[in-house]
C-alpha cells in the first residue's frame, strides 16, 4: 500500500497493547526507527532511535516509552522530524518489536495491539498487527526523500521472527520480512 503524501515535515509515531494478565511477565513493544544515507539508503543505517537513545541530531526522538502497556491511549510515542533531517540522509524505515525477554512472543499473543503514524491530524497509516499475528517484530512504514528533497511515506507492514537486536540488523532490507 502507498500513499500520494508528498512534502512529509513532523510525523509521529503511536503504539498500544494490552498489559499482560495478572501474574503473567510484562509484555514490552519498542519502536525502532532507522535512519539510512542517502548515499546508501539499502545497507547498513546510519543510526537506531529506540527505547534508550536518540538522534544524534536531535531530529528523532522517544517522548513516551511503556515497558508494560499500562495506561490510558497510545503507550508509547515517537516523533520525528522529517523537515529537520540533514539531506545526507535519504531513508528512515519505522518498525516495532516485542521485547524477548521472557520467551517467544508473537503480536498474535499480545491483545489489543496498534500502531498509528500520522502527520499533524493525517493518519498515515492504522494497523492491528493482524497480518504478521506470527511475527515478533514488523516493519510499519518507510519514509524516503525525493530527488527535489521532499519527503513520501509508504506503508509497508511486514513481519519478522527475530528478538530486537536481530530485527534492527535487517528491518531496512528490501527483501526481507514475510
Amino acid at each position: 500500500m502507498s500513499t500520494p503524501n508528498k512534502d512529509i515535515e513532523k510525523v509521529e509515531v503511536r503504539i498500544k497493547w494490552d498489559p499482560s494478565p495478572h501474574g503473567e511477565p510484562d509484555i514490552d513493544l519498542d519502536i525502532i526507527a532507522a535512519t539510512y544515507p542517502a548515499d546508501a539508503p539499502y545497507g547498513s543505517p546510519a543510526y537506531l532511535v529506540h527505547f534508550d537513545s536518540r538522534s544524534p541530531d536531535g531530529t528523532i526522538t522517544l517522548n513516551r516509552d511503556s515497558r508494560t502497556g499500562q495506561g490510558f491511549g497510545f503507550d508509547e510515542v515517537m516523533t520525528i522530524e522529517l523537515d529537520r533531517l540533514a539531506d545526507r540522509y535519504g531513508r528512515v524505515v519505522v518498525g516495532v518489536a516485542i521485547q524477548q525477554r521472557e520467551g517467544r512472543k508473537t503480536f498474535g499473543e499480545v491483545g489489543s495491539t496498534a500502531v498509528e503514524i500520522r502527520e499533524g491530524y493525517t493518519s498515515l497509516i492504522e494497523d492491528d498487527f493482524a497480518r504478521v499475528a506470527s511475527s515478533t517484530a514488523a516493519v510499519v512504514g518507510e519514509f524516503s526523500r525525493t530527488g527535489s528533497g521532499q519527503w513520501t511515506f509508504r506503508a509497508d507492514v511486514r513481519g519478522f521472527d527475530a528478538d530486537p537486536n536481530a530485527f534492527a540488523a535487517v528491518m531496512g532490507d528490501r527483501d526481507a520480512g514475510a
